[in-house]
């Protein structure tokens, strides 16, 4: 089954990623990728969806899916370097992945989320992404 990342969501203070499953009266009821439990965040927890993040480069931004998709082409089926890795692994990573990123802009810290998403949905969803042709269709 394929990921749309609009609904995979990362909740501020939550670890990993949550999968939306309704609107509720007052927030939004979600489900963790990682435990499979339930739970309710109200409108004050920031939530954002992954379809909304993108990266900075030197000439523009990238979409978060197109990082995933290149992190994929670049690693196949092996891991990516774990979250906890020094800054130097995760920047010489993300050389190979998005050359052009921008030093000054994306920082080690995001480069740190960036990998724990990548491995969550590895791990507990898919990699194979709804694309936006797909959605349009439906």
């Amino acid at each position: 089954m394929k990921t749309d990342l609009k609904k995979v969501l990362s909740i501020s203070g939550q670890p990993g990623l949550f999968l939306y499953l309704s609107q509720a009266n007052a927030g939004v009821v979600v489900e963790s990728l990682v435990t499979k439990k339930r739970a309710c965040f109200g409108i004050s927890a920031r939530i954002t969806s992954l379809a909304d993040i993108s990266i900075f480069t030197e000439t523009d931004e990238v979409r978060l899916q197109y990082v995933f998709e290149k992190m994929h082409e670049v690693l196949g089926e092996e891991n990516a370097p774990a979250g906890k890795s020094k800054p130097e692994v995760l920047k010489e990573f993300f050389a190979k992945v998005l050359p052009d990123y921008d030093k000054d802009r994306f920082y080690a810290s995001h480069m740190k989320k960036v990998v724990e998403w990548y491995s969550c949905l590895k791990d507990n969803a898919s990699l194979d992404f709804v694309q936006e042709e797909e959605e349009k269709a439906e």
